[in-house]
């Protein structure tokens, strides 16, 4: 998925003037192609990533279209008075590509893991934040960020990931996606969770349980209107992704649907990594199951719901 956004990154800055790039300790041969003919708007400026987002704000207010990418802990947390106060505050273009978004980094320990970047720049008003499933996905969101008003968060999967996403449902920065229908209980996901909640869905049909996918690549701003729909439908939601439970997706789909006026109150179940530090090590994969973002919990939780739907209809 990175080499995919990057590539795109290098597409879109050959028919685009405004377009720049600024990296922060890439790999030697990080869009070689970008820096050998277009030097003027290639930049890698170090191990300094509060001086990267601050020299990417001020292009930005100069009229560019900054793309600047390093590591999502090191955007989210280290960079933090950058981002809200010289690109949030004054609304810029920047684009924040955030390698190894969630556990990518798992082999690295918990100073390398991802898992509340989302909760951080939720917090940042003028902030978009995008969450793509896979590199297909990647390739649909990209073009339409050149335009986008203000700046931008892109959190970037591990790569290999699976292609689960399809180009039939129309992708647009800012709006759910609705991918199955279901009566019995609306599963939301997004980034790479998608994958896991369709494999889970297909688990629960055969044992009778019609599970609604609501994919949600963008985080903020929320679709709360397609979002309440959906929930409209279903006794109990279940959300899932591959980031701390407070602040993410599922709090955001709380929020969202605690202020509307249903009349009867929604069971609901948030799926991702608890309020803990996430000191264990290992591969991705491995983390994904001891915290319990996999299918089998996404299964437990549906059917948790659906159970308590029964007995209370009965």
């Amino acid at each position: 998925m990175r080499k995919t956004c990057l590539d795109q990154v290098y597409e879109l800055a050959k028919k685009d003037e405004r377009i720049f790039f600024i990296g922060s300790d890439l790999g030697f041969e990080t869009l070689k192609e970008f820096k050998k003919e277009m030097p003027g708007r290639f930049f890698v400026e170090g191990v300094a990533e509060a001086n990267l987002v601050s020299m990417a704000a001020g292009l930005a207010m100069e009229g560019k279209i900054v793309y600047a990418n390093t590591i999502a802990t090191f955007l989210s947390r280290r960079c933090f008075e950058q981002i809200v106060l010289d690109m949030g505050l004054h609304d810029t273009n920047v684009r924040l590509i955030a390698n190894g978004g969630g556990l990518v980094y798992a082999p690295l320990g918990p100073t390398h893991l991802a898992i509340d970047d989302i909760a951080i720049l939720r917090a940042v008003p003028n902030m978009t934040i995008v969450a793509p499933c896979d590199a297909e996905e990647m390739k649909r969101l990209m073009p339409l960020t050149v335009d986008h008003d203000g700046p931008m968060y892109i959190r970037l999967a591990k790569g290999g990931d699976p292609v689960v996403s399809t180009g039939s449902i129309p992708f647009a920065i800012g709006k759910a996606l609705p991918i199955r229908e279901g009566k019995d209980v609306l599963i939301v996901t997004t980034g790479i969770t998608l994958r896991m909640a369709l494999q889970a869905a297909d688990v629960l049909k055969l044992e009778g349980i019609e599970a609604a996918i609501l994919h949600m690549p963008t985080i903020k701003p929320l679709d709360i209107q397609t979002l309440l729909h959906y929930v409209s439908q279903v006794p109990g939601v279940v959300t899932v992704e591959e980031h701390t439970i407070i602040g993410g997706l599922g709090s955001a789909v709380l929020e969202a649907v605690a202020e509307a006026d249903f009349g009867a109150a929604k069971r609901f179940k948030r799926i991702g990594i608890p309020d803990v530090f996430a000191d264990h090590y290992g591969s991705q994969d491995d983390l994904m199951s001891y915290y319990g973002i996999d299918i089998q919990h996404i299964c437990s939780a549906a059917k948790q719901l659906h159970s308590f739907r029964v007995k209370t209809s009965v």
